[in-house]
């Protein structure tokens, strides 16, 4: 074959091929325009049958790519109807969760539209939507009880028409998602920036419904958010979350780099209030919900997990004595278990787990001037059964804590806590044990909320148990220790500087405080101990301050009463004001003086 003659033969083939491609993309553009109209009724039609005419879909415009088997619709709204959501709520068939939607864009990629035309079957390769606009609305609806009729399932509302409907991946990328809840008395509503959402393969047919291993018909459905930020509404706090994510399939939610930071440094946040506020500042490395019901989730707002594991992380609580407390305001409400028992949404959690958590409480004392604080180092341990569910209560209504920490970094403490959920009163019980320890790493704590400075102590070894509610404790225990010695220091409340009180000192160490327990010859010493709560203590402001009465009684300075804590409280708010009005008396002394 000569070479013209190829030529010619490739041209003609060329050209063949060219027509082909012509009249192709003519039909192509001739199918898309007579399907566009088509497309839309059905798009519309679906949505509005298939949802019991509870949603209507809207968009500008739709464009179709027959080769390709792509589509896009622009400028998407979805809304439910009110008025047929009320009729299915009065029908008690109305979901929990009702959807808003807005997007520019909704593209869908490789639809196999002569297998959805010819064999009734919608194979679709992925969905997706760019940064949408989504809101989520959970109202509180009766559940019809009544099953002698049998709903038809979604693959029964649709079998008529098609036989199935595949959509391998649907993706939701930086979303802007609002979630209300009208199930209260007050409208609330939560809202997050840059979400994805990842739907894997989902599959409607005679025999997905009955698939257990999918959720809702899909094999996954997973979520993450990145870099969330917000300011508090009280302008106090900055939040930042490096990362949410979770995944029904692996049933499981985790948060990591989630921290709370106070915007003002400690004794000035304290003084934004005119009572006293608790200041926390917390850091934690990861939080992660296991073996999570999504579905309760999603249905009841029920919060169901087998485990909730937290740590490492950084616990901080700051609190100031120079203002007042909040008048009528009763801390016993804040007990753990009595927080728990007022949350609306129902919780089961079979074990909550901390691990290497630095906690670390701090007060500042008017009197001193100073900030004294105690540390719990490397704070590891269990609750089991924390919960606040009514049928879980009947079968168990008790929340055990096993704990153990480093007291001051050093004294190896372990406590127990049995917290009685089903009690009014905020019954529960209590007992520790804490082994070789220097009194000295205290000072911190002592010198500064105490005026008691510890010169010298070894313990060898402290147990204690009690039994406590709302209002008081009480329990015994006991302390092996030596070579106690303290110094005993004035107030600084004229800003002179804490004092020691040299004589006082003197007759404590050598009259009152007993410097060892036991004694040569002498059995150890033990102590009952009670402690009555003011309206101002916290629950760990009861427990401890019950151990604190009886570690004086067995060193020896249980007989010297203790002044009352509400009048004690009064005489430092005006020994404080005092001491206020003379500073700015000099002040004001001062600049005329330099005028």
């Amino acid at each position: 074959m000569t070479a013209q003659r190829r030529n010619k033969i490739g041209i003609w083939i060329a050209s063949i091929l060219g027509g082909l491609i012509l009249i192709l993309a003519f039909a192509a553009m001739f199918i898309s325009a007579r399907w566009k109209p088509i497309l839309t009724e059905k798009i519309k039609e679906g949505v509005y049958n298939g949802s019991h005419h509870l949603y209507n879909i809207d968009f500008k415009s739709i464009n179709l790519n027959v080769i390709t088997g792509s589509l896009a619709l622009r400028d998407v709204t979805l809304t439910p109807d009110t008025s047929v959501f009320d009729s299915l709520k009065a029908l008690k068939l109305a979901p929990a969760h009702t959807f808003e939607l807005k997007l520019k864009k909704l593209q869908i990629t490789r639809v196999s539209l002569l297998t959805a035309y010819f064999k009734k079957r919608i194979d679709v390769n992925e969905i997706l939507l760019d940064k949408p606009s989504i809101n989520m609305i959970f109202n509180k609806v009766p559940k019809k009880t009544d099953t002698a009729k049998v709903e038809k399932t979604l693959y029964e509302q649709i079998s008529k028409s098609l036989k199935s409907i595949q959509i391998h991946s649907v993706k939701i990328v930086d979303a802007d998602f609002d979630y209300v809840n009208k199930s209260g008395p007050k409208k609330t509503k939560n809202s997050i920036k840059h979400l994805d959402i990842n739907v894997k393969d989902f599959l409607l047919d005679s025999l997905s419904g009955n698939d257990t291993t999918r959720f809702y018909y899909t094999k996954d459905i997973s979520f993450k958010l990145a870099g969330y930020k917000s300011i508090t509404k009280d302008k106090m706090y900055s939040m930042k979350v490096d990362t949410i994510s979770g995944s029904a399939a692996t049933k499981k939610i985790t948060v990591k780099g989630l921290k709370l930071i106070p915007l003002y440094p400690e004794l000035a946040f304290a003084r934004k209030y005119k009572v006293q506020k608790d200041r926390y500042n917390l850091s934690f490395n990861k939080i992660e919900f296991n073996g999570v019901d999504f579905i309760g989730l999603n249905t009841e707002q029920k919060i169901y997990a087998k485990s909730l594991k937290i740590g490492p992380g950084i616990v901080e609580v700051f609190m100031s004595r120079e203002s007042p407390p909040p008048p009528g305001f009763d801390k016993g409400k804040n007990f753990p278990h009595m927080a728990l028992k007022r949350l609306n949404i129902p919780i089961i959690i079979d074990t909550v787990s901390l691990r290497d958590v630095d906690l670390k409480y701090s007060e500042y004392n008017p009197a001193s001037k100073k900030i004294g604080a105690v540390d719990f180092k490397s704070l590891s341990g269990n609750i089991l059964n924390v919960t606040n569910d009514s049928l879980r209560l009947t079968k168990n209504h008790h929340a055990v804590a096993d704990f153990n920490s480093l007291l001051m970094g050093s004294g190896k403490l372990n406590v127990k806590i049995d917290f009685n959920l089903a009690d009014n009163n905020g019954a529960f019980t209590y007992s520790g044990s804490l082994g070789k320890f220097d009194f000295r790493n205290l000072n911190s704590l002592s010198k500064n909320l105490g005026l008691i400075e510890i010169e010298s102590g070894n313990v060898q070894q402290v147990s204690f148990k009690a039994n406590g509610n709302l209002r008081s404790a009480s329990g015994s225990m006991s302390m092996l220790y030596s070579n106690l010695k303290v110094k005993l220091l004035s107030d600084n409340i004229d800003g002179e500087g804490i004092k020691k009180k040299g004589l006082l000192s003197f007759l404590a160490n050598t009259i009152l405080v007993k410097d060892e327990n036991p004694k040569k010859g002498e059995a150890p010493r033990t102590a009952t101990m009670t402690n009555t709560r003011i309206n101002s203590a916290s629950f760990f402001n009861l427990m401890w301050k019950t151990i604190f009465v009886g570690i004086k009684d067995i060193v020896g300075v249980g007989i010297v009463p203790e002044k009352d804590p509400v009048k004690q409280q009064k005489v430092v708010a005006k020994k404080v004001r005092e001491q206020k009005r003379a500073d700015r008396r000099e002040a004001r002394k001062a600049k005329n003086q330099k005028n």
